[in-house]
């Protein structure tokens, strides 16, 4: 894909990943989805000719002040407060000492360098307000999580989202030019919780890497990980806190093993995640859990870990299960299926689109440990569906590669600039 001949120079964009960077490994502290997302789009923007700054808070004297990520990305660390001790919800107190490292780091630059700006998540969004007024140019903002949405569907003892986030979601939605959503569930929410301006929403869908995640010999992955072959194993992959729910699978296993008691013997639950969020709190919950619901014997923790080493346990996997209380759309249900590997997971978020129900996997009404129960327990008891699911997984997960998903992007920053371009020569003489 070229660029729109309506873009005289090259197209560079300001992306802003605030409060965890791009090179975090994720899976752990406050890096996941959203870190895989940015990274895989950046790298192809790059690809089709635009240059990509990304800005995130330097959480170490260490950290050189850029970073080449690959060629056109560069990851830029701004010094904004302590390097270490600071969490996310103590980031807002810093968006100022943010926002001065990103306005410096463009003074240092010929005027107009920056073409646009693409904030992700609202802190960023923050941030990209003051330097899309400054710069004069667009703002584009991926919300990725909304404290509305978050606060609608919360965990047991999970805590709500603070007054303070949600007023400042409604600052970035209103000074927004454009607005990406995952799904178009998303941008229901978006309209219908904050009340943004359907126009300017836009539905770009997240993407697998279709070249690593590829399906692979089960037997060869399980002997890479250490799992038995004749084991029935449910995966879990993300960050362990209430909102993603992994407490659910742990309670359904016990679940498992009291309708089938032939099955515990075979039954492996694999954990792959670090605590993170309100999960920190008590970062051995789960295998406490796991010791009081009679199943500490069938839960292996394992921790965060690279994409190949990932590969091979979803691959490893008879069932792949996300059982989030939300998801804007759920990665690790697409990657599961990419390797071949059905996916069970709650009917919340985007997970309707990254799951299809009854063709690469189950959905499930709720979180009742019981019902999961009944449904795993079926699935793991019925190869033919399996290998159906299995089929349909491959097909399922064809259609998000990350190529579809930066030519959306670069669709819709052409359309935020040549909407400001028909504002300016539209506007009245002064």
């Amino acid at each position: 894909m070229t660029l729109s001949d309506s873009v005289d120079a090259p197209m560079r964009v300001a992306l802003l990943s605030i409060h965890t960077s791009p090179l975090d490994q994720p899976g752990t502290g406050d890096a996941g989805g959203m870190n895989v997302y940015i990274t895989e789009v950046a790298k192809r923007l790059a690809r089709r000719g635009v240059e990509v700054d990304i800005f995130t808070r330097a959480t170490s004297g260490d950290l050189a002040p850029h970073v080449t990520f690959s060629d056109g990305v560069t990851v830029r660390h701004v010094t904004a407060g302590p390097f270490q001790g600071l969490v996310k919800e103590d980031l807002p107190g810093q968006l100022c000492a943010v926002t001065s490292g990103v306005l410096r780091a463009e003074a240092a630059r010929p005027e107009g360098w920056y073409s646009l700006v693409h904030s992700h998540y609202w802190l960023s969004g923050q941030v990209g307000w003051l330097a899309s007024e400054r710069w004069n140019v667009p703002l584009i903002h991926s919300m990725h999580t909304m404290a509305k949405v978050k606060n609608l569907n919360l965990a047991a003892g999970d805590t709500p989202e603070p007054e303070g986030r949600v007023i400042g979601e409604q600052q970035v939605v209103d000074a927004a030019d454009r607005l990406v959503a995952n799904t178009p569930i998303e941008a229901t929410q978006l309209i219908d919780l904050y009340a943004a301006d359907p126009a300017r929403v836009d539905v770009v869908h997240p993407g697998v890497d279709l070249d690593a995640f590829t399906p692979g010999d089960k037997s060869t992955a399980r002997d890479i990980v250490g799992l038995d072959q004749d084991s029935c194993v449910l995966l879990f992959v993300g960050r362990i806190q209430p909102l993603k729910a992994p407490d659910v699978l742990v309670r359904a296993a016990a679940q498992m093993a009291a309708l089938h008691p032939e099955m515990r013997s075979k039954l492996q639950i694999v954990i792959c995640g670090g605590p993170s969020g309100s999960g920190l709190a008590h970062p051995t919950a789960l295998e406490d859990l796991a010791a009081e619901c009679g199943v500490k014997d069938l839960v292996r923790f394992v921790p965060p870990t690279d994409r190949d080493s990932l590969v091979n346990w979803y691959r490893a996997a008879d069932v792949c299960v996300v059982p989030s209380h939300n998801e804007s759309f759920g990665l690790v249900a697409v990657e599961a299926q990419a390797c071949g590997t059905p996916v069970v997971a709650a009917r919340v978020g985007g997970l309707p689109t990254a799951v299809a129900d009854g063709v690469s996997g189950v959905l499930v009404d709720g979180h009742e440990p019981r019902d999961w129960a009944h449904v795993l327990c079926d699935l793991l008891l019925d190869s033919n569906r399996r290998s159906a699911y299995a089929g349909g997984a491959l097909t399922h997960a064809a259609q998000f590669g990350w190529d579809a998903t930066a030519d959306a992007t670069i669709a819709v920053y052409e359309l935020a600039l040549r909407d400001r371009e028909t504002a300016k020569i539209n506007a009245p003489a002064r």
